[in-house]
């Protein structure tokens, strides 16, 4: 089983004083477990970032607090600053070697899935990490998972297909999908052509509008025209007979 080593330091500082540990470029931490007074600690920013991207969460860690014998430790929890993404405060969890541990293993996605290059499928991960119980000394620090299984359209890994060593019990469902190969989202199709039509109807009615308007003012005029001529005819006839 690997370990990584790493160096903290007894903290007194609480409330108000641990921001002075944080300008100070050291990260506020405690250490806890079954069986374990609490501790306060910190540990330098940089040498715990190190650590962190070597070991993760599923590494145990041999943790030295001052000058004393190094404990078997796991990191708990980290807490980050929202606005810069720093560490900002950590939980280190002592462990038994003789006691089973609840924690969770990061998977790593390797290989390219075919189905990605011969359909265009969409890869979607509904799990990146894996809720495991064992000993101490049989933890992994990840789970591979090859892709290159993937091979058509909905077909999903799930958590059965992963291969893991018997000394480790998953706390998932085995029929839950670890990773599926989704098809690749359709473009609705504008109806461009039904709106061209639409369009040439419209100015179709339009025209025809147009013309019987026409024809109707046409014959409006025409109308009045003859009426005129005939009162006019009229009125010469009585004008005569006077």
């Amino acid at each position: 089983m690997e370990t990584v080593k790493l160096q903290v330091k007894s903290r007194t500082q609480s409330g108000k004083q641990v921001g002075q540990v944080r300008a100070d470029k050291k990260i506020p931490a405690v250490l806890y477990g079954h069986g374990v007074k609490p501790q306060n600690l910190f540990v330098d920013y940089g040498e715990f970032a190190q650590v962190y991207k070597a070991a993760g969460e599923s590494t145990l860690l041999d943790l030295a607090v001052d000058t004393a014998s190094p404990v078997k430790a796991l990191i708990q929890a980290t807490q980050l600053d929202p606005r810069t993404d720093e560490f900002i405060h950590i939980d280190f969890h002592q462990v038994r070697m003789d006691e089973k541990i609840h924690t969770e293993i990061q998977l790593t996605f390797i290989e390219e899935a075919p189905a990605v290059k011969d359909y265009g499928a969409v890869l979607v991960t509904n799990l990146d990490k894996l809720e495991v119980k064992c000993l101490p000394n049989d933890l992994i620090h990840e789970i591979e998972v090859d892709l290159s299984s993937l091979k058509e359209l909905d077909q999903s890994i799930k958590v059965s297909d992963l291969k893991l060593p018997d000394t480790i019990e998953v706390m998932a469902e085995p029929d839950a999908a670890v990773i599926i190969a989704k098809p690749p989202r359709k473009e609705e199709e504008e109806p461009v052509a039904a709106d061209a039509e639409g369009a040439e109807g419209e100015e179709g009615a339009a025209g025809a509008q147009g013309d019987q308007g026409e024809a109707g003012a046409e014959g409006e005029a025409a109308a009045e025209g003859e009426g005129g001529a005939k009162a006019e005819g009229e009125q010469k006839a009585d004008e005569k007979k006077e």
